[in-house]
């Protein structure tokens, strides 16, 4: 019989099996990425279709299908980090803006670390409350009202290479919002870059750069914990139907995200995430979607 909670983890994806995780592996790649919501939408897409949650675990571990998607996409941007970084350190050149940027990215993800040890308990238990619609719903309207606030009162001016320590800590903290499921990594880091001033493409060009320790972290702690309560083979084989799908629309969904910030706004965004978060509540206080 097909896992559903191993070892207090939720591991309902395995019971899906391969065509049906592949399917929301493309859900789970676009929306990981744009500011949208992929707890959201791993609630709703499987609800709908009559399929049952794949649950927490599933969503944590497809983080590294959007770490791999991240790195592809910036790949100029880590290399220059990362190079540069190291050749700062081997010259003693501390105060190289490479070094210190690659510094305040990592002490940034501090935050969201240190929030995510203490709620694990609560995120990755099976039947976590906090994947109720009505959590979600709520933290989507929330998160579409932030950001439309951000997107109309922002200067839009500023860039990556203007970046400070207090802006990458701010966005730090915003980041560790998205623990909330409905919040959005994505989103609220984007959120929060905006609200600092940076230009649209830019802010959320830092947003993926200061997301990687943290994309990271919380995708290879997952599959430790299940290496850990011993996920089957088949679920193992599941799994990594739905982190290859879900690497490939990640970056299709960088590149359509960066397009839009380019040519339009965030807005398209903030009406979707409303809308979203309007008919979750609606489904949740109705009944009509469990």
């Amino acid at each position: 019989m097909a896992e559903v909670c191993t070892g207090g983890i939720d591991t309902g994806f395995v019971a899906l099996g391969h065509a049906k995780v592949a399917f929301l592996g493309v859900v789970q790649g676009i929306t990981e990425l744009l500011p949208i919501s992929s707890t959201a939408h791993m609630r709703v897409v499987p609800a709908l279709l009559g399929w049952r949650d794949p649950g927490s675990a599933f969503s944590a571990a497809m983080q590294l299908a959007a770490l791999a998607a991240v790195a592809a996409y910036f790949w100029r941007d880590v290399a220059g980090l990362t190079m540069g970084s190291l050749s700062a350190l081997a010259k003693g050149r501390f105060d190289d803006r490479r070094l210190r940027l690659s510094l305040w990215i990592v002490l940034a993800t501090i935050p969201i670390v240190v929030a995510g040890a203490a709620l694990s308990p609560l995120l990755n238990t099976c039947g976590s409350p906090l994947r109720g619609l009505a959590v979600i719903g709520w933290a989507c309207v929330g998160m579409a009202i932030l950001l439309g606030l951000a997107e109309r009162f922002a200067r839009h001016r500023r860039e990556v290479r203007g970046v400070t320590f207090v802006d990458a800590l701010l966005v730090g903290v915003a980041q560790a919002g998205a623990l909330i499921p409905g919040v959005s990594r994505s989103g609220s880091t984007l959120t929060a870059a905006l609200a600092l001033g940076f230009r649209r493409e830019e802010a959320a060009r830092f947003s993926f750069l200061i997301g990687i320790p943290a994309i990271a972290l919380a995708g290879g702690r997952e599959l430790w914990e299940l290496h850990k309560v011993h996920l089957s083979a088949h679920g193992w084989s599941v799994l990594a139907v739905g982190l290859a799908v879900a690497s490939i629309s990640a970056f299709a969904a960088i590149w359509g995200l960066m397009r839009i910030l380019e040519r339009f706004s965030a807005w398209p965004f903030v009406l979707y995430r409303a809308a979203l978060g309007a008919a979750l509540l609606a489904a949740a206080a109705t009944g009509r979607l469990h």
